[in-house]
C-alpha cells in the first residue's frame, strides 16, 4: 500500500514541479530578451515534458529502461485513444475545423522512424543522435513557418509574452528563482519516487516494468494532456486539443528517448516489437479521417476510442 502512496506522491511532484519549471524558465528566458516564439517552441516544449523525461533519465540511470520505454510507448497510445477521446464523449471535437495535416505527417514520420530504430535492438548513443537530429529539423521548420506566418503582421511584444505559456510579465525576479529551485529541485525527487516504487509495485503484483511503464506510468504522465483536451474540447478549441495531441505525441518519441539514450543503452524488449509498437502505430493510424478528411471526433467517436484505450490496457495487463 505505501508504494502506491508514494507512487502517487512522486507523480503529484512530478506534475507540480514540471509546472514550476515552466513557468520559472520561461519568464527567465523573456527577462533576458529571448524571443517570445523561440520560447514557446523551445523551453515550454521541453519543460511540459519534464516530467517524461525525468523518469526515463532516472529509469536508465538505475537500471531499469523497460520504465523509460514503456512510459513513451504507453503514453503515445493513451494521448490517442484515451486523451482525445474521453473529451470527445463530453463534447464533440470539431476537427474539421483544424489544419495539423503537415504536423501529423511529421509525428507519422517520427513514428516509423521510431519503430525502425527499435528493431536494432535498443537505443543507443547513433540511435539517439537520429532522433535528436530528427527533432531539431521539426523545431526549425516550425520556427520558420511561425516567422513566415507573423510576417507583415505589427506585433505588440507584450502581447506575444502573453500568449507563452506560463508567462507573466509582472512576475518579480524572486518569484522566478523560487519556480526554477523548485522545478529543479522536485523533478528528480518526483521521478526517484515514481521509478522506485512504481518498480517495487511491479515486484509485488508479479508484473514486468515495462507493464507497469505502459499502464501505470504511462497514464499518470498523461494527465496533464487530458486536463488540457478536456477544457480544449469544453471550450470548443478543437485545434488546441488536436495539436496537443500530436505535438507531445512527436516530442515523446525524438526527444523523450533521444536524451535518455545518450545517457544509456535502452534496450527494447522483445514485446514492444511484438505488440505495443504496433498498437501505437495503429492508434496513430486512427487520426487519419479527423486530420486529412476533417471528420469531427464526434461522441461516438470518443466512446469508441475510450473502449479501445481500456481493452489494450486489459490485454497487456493479462
Amino acid at each position: 500500500m505505501m508504494a502506491w502512496v508514494l507512487c502517487a506522491l512522486g507523480l503529484v511532484i512530478l506534475l507540480l514541479a514540471g509546472d514550476a519549471l515552466v513557468k520559472g524558465a520561461v519568464n527567465l528566458s523573456l527577462r533576458v530578451g529571448i524571443p517570445a516564439l523561440i520560447v514557446s517552441l523551445t523551453i515550454v516544449a521541453f519543460g511540459t515534458s519534464a516530467p517524461e523525461l525525468l523518469i526515463a533519465i532516472n529509469s536508465v540511470l538505475e537500471n531499469k529502461p523497460d520504465i523509460a520505454m514503456g512510459n513513451v510507448v504507453g503514453s503515445n497510445t493513451a494521448n490517442i485513444l484515451l486523451v482525445l477521446g474521453f473529451p470527445a464523449i463530453l463534447a464533440t471535437l470539431h476537427t474539421s475545423e483544424c489544419n495539423t495535416r503537415k504536423t501529423y505527417v511529421f509525428m507519422m514520420l517520427a513514428s516509423v522512424l521510431f519503430i525502425a530504430l527499435a528493431f536494432t535492438g535498443s537505443f543507443g548513443t547513433w540511435q539517439a543522435l537520429v532522433l535528436l537530429a530528427a527533432l531539431a529539423y521539426v523545431l526549425i521548420d516550425a520556427l520558420r513557418e511561425a516567422k513566415a506566418h507573423r510576417t507583415g503582421a505589427v506585433c505588440d511584444a507584450s502581447d506575444d509574452d502573453e500568449d507563452v505559456e506560463g508567462a507573466d510579465p509582472n512576475m518579480p525576479w524572486w518569484q522566478i528563482i523560487v519556480f526554477l529551485i523548485l522545478g529543479l529541485v522536485g523533478l528528480p525527487l518526483g521521478a526517484d519516487l515514481l521509478v522506485d516504487n512504481a518498480s517495487l509495485i511491479a515486484r509485488e503484483y508479479g508484473v514486468s516494468e515495462t507493464v507497469i511503464g505502459l499502464t501505470l506510468v504511462a497514464l499518470g504522465t498523461s494527465l496533464p494532456e487530458l486536463a488540457t483536451t478536456t477544457m480544449a474540447a469544453l471550450r470548443r478549441q478543437a485545434d488546441v486539443a488536436l495539436g496537443n495531441v500530436i505535438g507531445s505525441n512527436m516530442f515523446n518519441l525524438l526527444a523523450i528517448i533521444g536524451v535518455a539514450a545518450l545517457i544509456g543503452p535502452i534496450p527494447v524488449a522483445p514485446e514492444f516489437l511484438r505488440f505495443d509498437l504496433w498498437v501505437m502505430l495503429g492508434a496513430s493510424v486512427l487520426l487519419l479521417p479527423f486530420v486529412f478528411w476533417r471528420w469531427d471526433i464526434t461522441r461516438n467517436w470518443g466512446i469508441a476510442l475510450t473502449i479501445a484505450y481500456f481493452a489494450y490496457i486489459g490485454l497487456v495487463l493479462c
